[in-house]
């Protein structure tokens, strides 16, 4: 039986991924300047206004070094509107010290906190990523490009594309794909419609000759970004993952230093997950990890793949592959990495990223 199937972005001016994006580029700044590496990062943004807040090892940080950073990175995206300016910003910085009953377990790298991650991988595209999700992310990092020859694109953009899916669960066609774009007070709507739909066309290279396209489907989107919505870190979570594919345990990444199971315990889980799939050992694979706070080892490691509990892969994980939050930041090289560098479009799917290796087998 054919069924439908949908998946949604955001770019990076989206508010949520602004806020994202800055509480990644004050963790990373942070942990360059403590070899202790803990951070955890919050952010607000609204009408020119950013608030950060949460909890870093030391209390030693420079106040006007945060500040310059949120505005480097507003600037980055490119906000100059009236409502959310970088320069015109009001910022509020509540960050301080870490609990010290936190602290008592995890100086020994226990983990972070309790929770559970799950990772994901399929054959659907040559990045072992759901189809959907794949899209939805090509088309924003196009429109995003397209802003350098197109001065009436502004920042803030999602997409959401639907798929058909055959009787044997393959992707069929492409139902529908919907993209909201902000634009330029002066441009017509036609304008913005046709444009941006000729450039998913030559973007996304499968049969389109069926697709309905819903371009602006409200019309005009001038007032956008964190003047138009506010934004907060980590309410992206299923754009950051596999767009609904997979089952998600609810912890966000961005802000968060990786001794923290929530970003560390998914980026294993999807390692996992990928290696089983590269090396044919399923068609599609999803992997549990779940951590207690304080503790080293993980409490459970759980494989399903291809419709099939396969404990068989969770014991082999298990006897073979170090889950302990220092074993997963010293396999990938987590305390080098910058975290920004996963904040947008996805934390999966990016060969540059080193979790996403394909060495395990």
């Amino acid at each position: 039986m054919e069924y439908e199937f949908t998946s949604e972005s955001v770019s990076i001016g989206h508010p949520d991924k602004v806020a994202d994006l800055i509480s990644d580029s004050v963790a990373t700044f942070l942990l360059s300047k403590n070899i202790s590496h803990r951070a955890a990062i919050e952010t607000l943004v609204t009408t020119n206004m950013v608030t950060v807040a949460g909890e870093y090892k030391s209390n030693n940080f420079d106040k006007d070094e945060i500040e310059k950073i949120i505005r480097n990175v507003v600037a980055k995206i490119g906000y100059e509107q009236d409502g959310f300016h970088h320069k015109h910003l009001n910022i509020y910085n509540e960050l301080h010290g870490q609990s010290p009953d936190i602290a008592l377990g995890t100086d020994n790298f226990g983990a972070g906190d309790q929770g559970l991650m799950f990772g994901y991988a399929c054959l659907e595209t040559e990045d072992y990523m759901p189809m959907a999700i794949y899209l939805c992310h090509k088309i924003l990092k196009r429109v995003q490009d397209e802003r350098k020859n197109h001065e009436w694109i502004l920042p803030d953009n999602k997409s959401q594309v639907t798929l058909t899916y055959n009787d044997i669960n393959k992707p069929k066609n492409i139902e529908k794909i919907v993209c909201s774009t902000q634009h330029a007070e002066d441009v017509d709507i036609e304008h913005v419609r046709k444009q941006i739909e000729e450039i998913i066309r030559d973007e996304i290279k499968e049969d389109l000759s069926s697709t309905e396209f819903l371009i602006n489907p409200t019309g005009r989107f001038v007032v956008g970004g964190p003047d138009g919505d506010t934004g907060l870190t980590g309410r992206k979570i299923i754009v950051d993952t596999y767009g609904g594919y997979a089952p998600h345990g609810g912890g966000a990444f961005s802000g968060k230093d990786c001794t923290k199971v929530d970003r560390s315990g998914a980026y294993m889980a999807r390692y996992l997950a990928k290696n089983i799939v590269s090396s044919g050992r399923a068609s599609n694979a999803t992997v549990q990890l779940s951590y207690a706070i304080g503790v080293v080892e993980p409490t459970s490691v759980y494989v399903y793949a291809d419709g099939k509990v396969r404990p068989d892969l969770a014991n082999w994980i298990k006897e073979n592959v170090d889950l302990s939050p220092r074993g997963i930041i010293d396999k990938f090289s987590l305390f080098e990495l910058d975290l920004t560098e996963t904040t947008l479009y996805g934390h999966f799917g990016r060969d540059n990223l080193p979790y996403e290796k394909l060495d395990l087998f």
